[in-house]
């Protein structure tokens, strides 16, 4: 019998403590072994056994007793031996059955050998019944011990002998094992490669039914390995293998028919194998089977079936089924609409990882859809699919943070997820992550980086950024500023179809900026722009049909366009439009619609439109008079800032008639307006201050809003600040200062001015003596109709101040002075002449008109000279005042009664008396200068020393305390300037001041005003004087030879 010597873990002789060995067998060494033996060691027993059958004392009993004790403690090779010794090799006891007993029991442990006996056995019937399936699980066992070599387990990796263990289990029909020996020549593992012989053994093991050879073998002739390439032949394995009932390989052969792969295109035996898989419980082909169902592909439509299948993959836990399910019911395809379980199924997809099911089980939060509303679980799931790469999603997670929805609010988590989203190509996010730079919303401000962003954006075609990256490049903003590039990308956005740049890009060739100038080619951009329905273009593309810029003027076009700016909420082109219908400018005039359109943008806030709706309701243009609506547009208008608003309103508060007059609301807007800039209200709230109209009199305020308004060109605020400086009113008294203002109120052409001017150069007020300059500004306030300045001309010309003496032009102004008392006397009726049509008044006449008659001194033939010598010194105080008396020609005489007759000039009324009842109708002013001509007539008599102060026989008993002539001249002279403060502010506003006048003058002449409005309320229905029935008062023309007998007259003028 074949003995073996176990090298395996055993101890050393207890006798001599040497390593037992087939060559060392000492009787102390055999008693080890026994007592090792008997303790267990069933190495020690195998030793013993093979001891006892091969060793000098050779004992089969105990050899056989022995193995059996080792067998049956496990140990493999000793099952072998015990194998042997009952198949009846050695000398014991034949027994067969207890020889297979051990064999199995051997085969069980892996031992290689046994298990081939083994096989043998089973396969032959030898020693037991013949049992192929015991046949093929011994296969497996020799498999197995390939395996071990292969991989190391249990021994020492050994390709080689793996594949000789393969090999043999091949040639004992394994069909794995062929499997694996075509893997090896396939790969060169424990032999060389051999592609041929790896397709052999496939096929064979194909052949032999084996299916994972099968997929081998489609491999093969998929790529042509170890044969020639045959996709039909791929065909009938895969057939082979889902015939089989392999439903992986049914979904593949589906796919191929489906897309004509090795074979014909066949949708319907595609839907077959769809079918056949799914009818197999193989998921993945439940929802190819529902789409086939869902498009008609190879089978009828059916929705119902669709949504079954789809059911099916999504209840097994396909997470496109369950997002396709999910919108079946969102919508009722195939079912009836349900978002609760739409609801559902997104969820159900969004948790097994499907990044659509989150965006929009996000969405399903945010509006309460088939759930309650939930805006932080809502903002979970846009972040999960953030943070899975959803590109879009980082959109709504940043709008998140930017708003605090579902989520605190941060600008910084904000910027992150922008910037991941541009980081990863979003190009929206680009342009957003752009415009955070800009901003410094969730990073420090960069323009530089905004610059890099926005071209980033731009060149990936973000029409947007386009636009931005231009401005970027105008502004100089984040780069070198460079107009060139800025025109580039505004006309590429542009020929994009952006209207905004379609509109920059027409202002870029209209101003030049970039490109040369071109006017037709700014029409062309601003014409497409309004074709896009952009408003702001229209406007523009009105204006080029106004002007004629770019394009043929045409007024009809223009009109056009202002009107479909107008109806898209344009308030500037709606006042333009209301203008084009108040003119019929491109339209019939319509003032209806012109009065509409002003309303449409005074509604919409336009200050402009306002102002002249007021007009329109004042006037009753377009519309019916309405005085409140004028009044509550321009509140309106003032209360939205508009300065000429504020300036009006406080006029109307100020000057309107009856319980309307509001001082102090006049006094608040003009104060409004007035630190709004308003010139003209500075100028009326120093009035206000000065007045104390609406608020507490306060000269100082006045003249710093006299200052404020000079400051800003008020002319008459010049005049009036001249005159706080020359009164010292709201400041010290500077004379200096006055003559500068007074002197640049007379440059800037104001009459009143000039006047003061020329008394100042006059009396050497401000500046030094100067009559020629006193006479100059006379002069020029005089051409201006300033009256008194006429007064005073005439005066330098009679005495030769200023200028040279010159009675002709003195004679002249004072004309001029009769004429204009008579224009600004409206009561006094002015007669014309009927030859020149000059009023005709006692002081002016012509050539062709003059009128003089002949007074005959009666028993006057013989004068002596002292009556010569009267007329002598009337006609010397004659010359020395024109206009102040009846004017004596000369004396004649009547050649046949000899008597003396004196030509004079003729007056109309005759007399003195003939003339009170116009008198009495005159203005105060003009009564004024009516008595200063009178007084100044009698200055010239007394002048010449003719006669003695009348006043004095008139009035005071003392003389010394009645007034000369000349003080009451000046007195008189007083009043009269005093009445031009009246004259010149008879509008009742007080604009003007005049210098030099006092309150207590002020006084006298509002006794005057007073007294001259009770006078013109009173209707004088008669004369106020009664007269003698056959008194005449007149002088006589001579041609008219009065010659009356009635009684009562005491002399007769004869011819």
């Amino acid at each position: 019998m074949e003995t073996k010597f176990s090298n395996l873990n055993i101890k050393n002789c207890l006798y001599c403590n040497k390593p037992f060995t087939k060559k060392l067998w000492c009787k102390e060494c055999i008693n080890s072994l026994e007592k090792l033996a008997e303790n267990g060691n069933k190495e020690a027993m195998f030793n013993l056994a093979i001891h006892y059958g091969n060793g000098m004392e050779k004992n089969l009993e105990k050899a056989y007793y022995w193995y059996q004790k080792a067998a049956e403690n496990g140990l493999k090779d000793a099952m072998l031996n015990l194998v042997i010794h009952y198949e009846g090799e050695e000398e014991t006891e034949k027994n067969l059955e207890k020889a297979f007993h051990w064999h199995q029991k051997a085969a069980e442990k892996d031992y290689i050998k046994a298990i081939i006996n083994l096989t043998i056995c089973y396969k032959n019937g030898k020693r037991t019944e013949k049992n192929l399936e015991k046949v093929f699980y011994c296969y497996k066992k020799v498999l197995i011990l390939a395996l071990r070599y292969e991989n190391g387990k249990g021994t020492v990796k050994n390709l080689e002998k793996a594949f000789y263990w393969y090999q043999k289990a091949v040639e004992n029909g394994n069909e794995e094992a062929m499997l694996t020996l075509a893997m090896r020549y396939e790969n060169g593992e424990g032999t060389e490669k051999d592609l041929e012989k790896a397709f052999y053994w496939y096929q064979k093991a194909a052949e032999n039914g084996f299916i994972i050879a099968m997929m081998y073998l489609i491999i093969c002739y998929k790529n042509g390995k170890g044969t020639e390439k045959n996709l039909e032949k791929t065909i009938y394995w895969y057939h082979k293998i889902a015939e089989s009932g392999i439903k992986e390989v049914m979904l593949i052969l589906a796919i191929r028919y489906e897309n004509g792969e090795g074979t014909e295109k066949n949708l319907e035996k595609a839907f077959y194998w769809y079918q056949k898989a799914a009818e197999n419980g193989y998921t993945d082909t439940m929802f190819n089977l529902a789409i086939c169902y869902e498009n008609g592909k190879g089978t009828e439509k059916n929705l119902e079936k669709a949504f079954y299948w789809y059911q099916k993959a999504a209840e097994n836990g396909i997470k496109e089924a369950m997002l396709i399910l999910a919108l079946c019911y969102e919508n009722g395809e195939g079912t009836e609409k349900n978002f609760e379980k739409a609801f559902y199924w997104f969820q159900k997809a969004a948790e097994n990882g499907f990044l659509i099911a989150m965006s929009i089980l996000a969405i399903y939060y945010i509006i309460g859809k088939g759930t309650e509303k939930n805006l932080e679980k809502a903002f979970y799931w846009y972040q999960k699919a953030a943070e899975n790469g959803v590109k879009k999603v980082m959109f709504n997670v940043v709008n998140r943070y930017y708003n605090g929805e579902g989520t605190e609010k941060n600008f910084e988590k904000a910027f992150y997820w922008y910037q991941k989203a541009a980081e990863n190509g979003v190009k929206e996010a680009m342009f957003n992550l752009a415009i955070y730079y800009k901003n410094g919303e969730g990073t420090e401000k960069n323009l530089g980086e905004a610059f890099h962003w926005y071209q980033k954006a731009a060149e990936n075609g973000v029409k947007e950024a386009m636009i931005n990256l231009a401005i970027c490049y105008e502004n100089g903003e984040g780069t070198e500023k460079n107009l060139e590039k800025a025109f580039y990308w505004l006309q590429k956005v542009a020929e994009n179809g952006i209207k905004e740049a379609m509109l920059i890009l027409a202002l870029c060739y209209e101003n030049g900026e970039g490109t040369e100038k071109h006017l037709e080619k700014a029409f062309y951009w601003f014409q497409k722009a309004a074709e896009n329905d952009y408003t702001d273009a229209m406007f523009n593309l009105a204006i080029c049909y106004e002007n004629g810029e770019g394009t043929e003027k045409n007024l009809d076009k223009a009109f056009y366009w202002y009107q479909k700016e107008a109806e898209n909420g344009i308030k500037e082109a709606m006042l333009i439009l209301a203008f084009y219908y108040e003119n019929g400018k491109g339209t019939e005039k319509n003032l209806d619609k012109a009065f509409y359109w002003y309303q449409k943008a005074a509604e919409n806030g336009f200050n402009i439109a306002m102002c002249i709706l007021v007009v329109y309701y004042e006037i009753g243009i377009g519309t019916e008079k309405n005085l409140g609506k004028a009044f509550y547009w321009y509140q309106k208008a003032a209360e939205n800032g508009n300065n000429e608003a504020m300036f009006n309103l406080a006029n109307r508060y100020y000057n309107v008639e009856g319980s309307e007059k509001n001082f102090e609301k006049a006094f608040y807007w003009y104060q409004k307006a007035a630190e709004n800039g308003h010139t003209d209200a500075m100028f009326s709230l120093a009035i206000c201050y000065k007045n104390g109209k609406g608020t507490e009199k306060n000269l100082d305020e006045a003249f710093y809003w006299y200052q404020k308004a000079v400051e800003n060109g008020h002319t008459v605020a010049m005049f009036n600040l001249a005159t706080y400086y020359k009164n010292g009113k709201g400041s010290e008294k500077n004379l200096d200062k006055a003559f500068y203002w007074y002197q640049k109120t007379a440059e800037n052409g104001i009459k009143e001015a000039m006047f003061s001017l020329a008394i100042c150069y006059y009396n050497g007020e401000g500046t030094e003596k100067n009559l020629e300059k006193a006479f100059h500004w006379y002069q020029k306030a005089a051409e201006k109709d300033h009256i008194e300045a006429m007064n005073k001309l005439a005066t330098c010309y009679d005495n030769g101040e200023g200028t040279e003496k010159n009675l002709e032009k003195a004679y002249y102004w004072h004309q001029k002075v009769a004429i204009s008392n008579n224009k600004v006397s409206p009561n006094t009726k002015v007669e014309l002449c009927n030859e020149c049509k000059q009023p005709d008044t006692d002081y002016q006449w012509c050539q062709q008109c003059y009128e003089v008659i002949l007074k005959t001194l009666n028993s006057s033939s013989n004068l002596n000279s002292k009556f010569l010598e009267e007329w002598k010194y009337h006609y010397n105080c004659q010359k020395k005042s024109f206009s102040k008396f009846i004017q004596f020609f000369g004396i004649t005489q009547d050649p046949n009664s000899l008597n003396y007759i004196v030509v004079m000039s003729y007056a109309k009324k005759g007399s003195l008396r003939k003339c009170l009842s116009d008198i009495i109708k005159f203005k105060w002013q003009d009564k004024l200068q009516l008595l200063k001509k009178i007084i100044l007539g009698l200055k010239v008599i007394h002048e010449s020393n003719l006669t003695h102060d009348l006043m004095k026989k008139c009035w005071d008993s003392n003389p010394a305390n009645r007034p000369t002539i000349i003080m009451l001249e000046n007195i008189i002279s007083e009043w009269i300037r005093c009445s031009d403060y009246y004259r010149i502010n008879r509008d009742g506003n007080y604009k003007f001041d005049v210098p030099n006048i006092d309150n207590q003058l002020k006084d006298i002449m509002l006794e005057f005003v007073m007294a001259n409005k009770s006078l013109s309320q009173e209707q004088v229905n008669s004369s106020i004087t009664q007269s003698h029935p056959q008194a005449h008062y007149t002088s006589r023309k001579l041609a008219e030879i009065l010659v009356q007998e009635t009684q009562g007259f005491e002399c007769v003028i004869e011819d």
